[in-house]
Order: structure tokens, then sequence, then C-alpha cells
């Protein structure tokens, strides 16, 4: 065998399909990009036996433009990171920083006991302390050796 590519045989409507994937993916990122739409924003959930604990990077985003709420078992954070003012007599070139709006919703594993939530902001990282419901609350059972 010689060591030029093998051609595939042509496959009608692969190429087309190849060609509008890349356009969708493209269409994303440009978007994302350009519009700074979707800010993602990376949270941890973890649980101890008292409380259940959530995590959130917010940098650059003020508590005051942050919205926590509970419905049912589903915690939502909502928040808007709002763009700097213009600066008269600066050229950009480039910008990587994204301002936009988020929105998580993560479901709770445990009930929680709504009027003792607590949230804290701390640079940049938006700590929300659940405490569960005594009901949620692991039970520990003896076992009785007869």
């Amino acid at each position: 065998m010689s060591s030029e590519m093998m051609k595939w045989p042509y496959l009608p409507g692969l190429g087309s399909f190849r060609d509008e994937m890349n356009k969708l993916f493209e269409s994303f990122t440009r978007r994302g990009a350009a519009a700074g739409v979707g800010l993602v924003t990376p949270l941890d959930v973890s649980e101890t036996e008292e409380n259940i604990l959530v995590k959130v990077e917010v940098p650059g985003i003020e508590p005051k433009d942050i919205d926590i709420s509970i419905s049912g078992d589903t915690l939502t954070i909502k928040g808007e990171k709002k763009s700097e003012k213009e600066e008269k007599g600066k050229n950009y070139h480039f910008i990587e920083r994204n301002y936009g709006s988020f929105s998580r919703s993560v479901g709770l594993p445990a009930s929680v006991k709504f009027d003792q939530v607590k949230a804290e902001y701390k640079k940049g990282i938006l700590e929300i302390i659940l405490p569960k419901s005594e009901k949620s609350k692991m039970k520990k059972i003896p076992v009785k050796v007869s």
C-alpha cells in the first residue's frame, strides 16, 4: 500500500451535514463571545449532615445584582454583570471580558428550612448555606443484639 492518503467514496449529504454543523458551532461561539450572553457561572453543591452548601463563582458581579430564590426543591440563582461606562479617547482592539446575565437552577438533594437560608459574598464567591429540615436529616438506627 502506498503512503498516499486513501480517498473515501463519496457519500451524498455527508459533506453538507459537516458544513451545517460547522456553521452551527461557529454561530454559538460568535454569539456568546460578541454579545456576552450566557455567562457561565461554575458552582459546587456539597452536603453535610446539617446543611446543603452551594458555592458559585460570580467575579465582577455586585451582590445587589444577584437574586436567589427557592421554589420547591429547586434553588435558582440569577445575576447580571453590567458593562463598564464608555471611556472616551480609548480605542479597543480586543475585549475578552463578558457582560450579560446568567441563571442557574439546581435541584436540592434534601428539604431545607427556608427561613434559615443564608448567603454571603466574599472575593467573587457567593456561598449559600441551606440548613436541612428535620425530616431530611439522616437518622441513625441502632442495631440491638438479641
